[in-house]
């Protein structure tokens, strides 16, 4: 600018096209602030949210394993810093933790019932969200040497079945197809979480168990699945929420995102589980 200022006045150009150049730089000089202005604008928009890092804690329904290890992984890879540990176990276990003040940043149960005792307690910071729902199958030794074929197969003496304890949200929903069906079963074991009655039959110390369709297809051919048309009678939603005093509501509110996400629905359905 200063040798345009030199090279005016060294050839003494008239007044007039003086003014026309002053006039042309001070419209330059206020595009320039205006565009620093927006930079520095976009700037503090872009600070405004904060870099995430450090340890984010999800409590989530045994079911979910498989699907949220995945998301987990999928997470720390969007936000450098972080890191994402599960503890997961039965609905209602996990409910009794958090109540107790068990320090969690995410709670992600697999019914609405094990959900509201954390609401209840007002150990939630918001509203939950249904973000999945999953359905009742039978698993069977691979290739279902016993030929079961419908819920009443199950019913038949000699045959080891184990289901989920009544409290546990997949316990609780098989019950409910029973009492559909008007039949009783009585289970050589109820087990504390939907894995633990899955592998009674992957261990071959059962003959089946009544577990979730995304177990089944977790588990491979180390059970066959069959299905039952009174699962369609017990569908369980899947809510998710952060916690009160959670340690990293940040990260908390960013996994839920996650979650919900058409990447995370991706992943959760192709698990098996079923959109809300």
């Amino acid at each position: 600018m200063t040798r345009s200022v030199r090279s005016t006045h060294r050839i003494r150009r008239t007044v007039r096209v003086a003014g026309a150049g002053a006039a042309a730089l001070l419209a330059l000089s206020a595009c320039s602030s205006s565009s620093d202005t927006d930079s520095d604008s976009a700037g503090a928009s872009s600070s405004s949210s904060p870099k995430l890092s450090g340890q984010v804690t999800v409590f989530a329904a045994a079911s979910l394993k498989e699907s949220f290890t995945t998301l987990g992984e999928t997470f720390e890879k969007q936000h450098p810093g972080t890191e994402v540990t599960f503890n997961f176990a039965g609905s209602d276990t996990l409910a009794a933790s958090i109540t107790g003040g068990a320090p969690a940043d995410v709670f992600a149960s697999a019914s609405p019932k094990t959900m509201a005792t954390v609401t209840d307690a007002g150990a939630a910071a918001g509203t939950p969200a249904t973000f999945v729902r999953n359905q009742l199958e039978i698993a069977t030794l691979p290739g279902n040497p016993d030929h079961v074929s419908s819920l009443k197969d199950l019913t038949e003496s000699g045959l080891k079945v184990v289901l989920c304890d009544k409290t546990v949200p997949c316990g609780a929903a098989a019950q409910k197809a029973l009492d559909a069906s008007g039949l009783e079963l009585t289970p050589v074991s109820y087990e504390q979480d939907v894995k633990a009655a899955l592998t009674k039959v992957e261990l071959k110390e059962a003959d089946a168990a009544v577990v979730y369709k995304t177990d089944v297809k977790a588990a491979g051919d180390k059970v066959t699945g069959v299905e039952f048309p009174e699962s369609a009678k017990a569908v369980n939603d899947y809510p998710i929420t952060p916690l009160e005093g959670a340690p990293n509501p940040d990260a908390a509110r960013a996994f839920i995102e996650l979650v919900k996400s058409a990447e995370g629905q991706r992943v959760l359905t192709g698990a098996g589980f079923r959109t809300p």
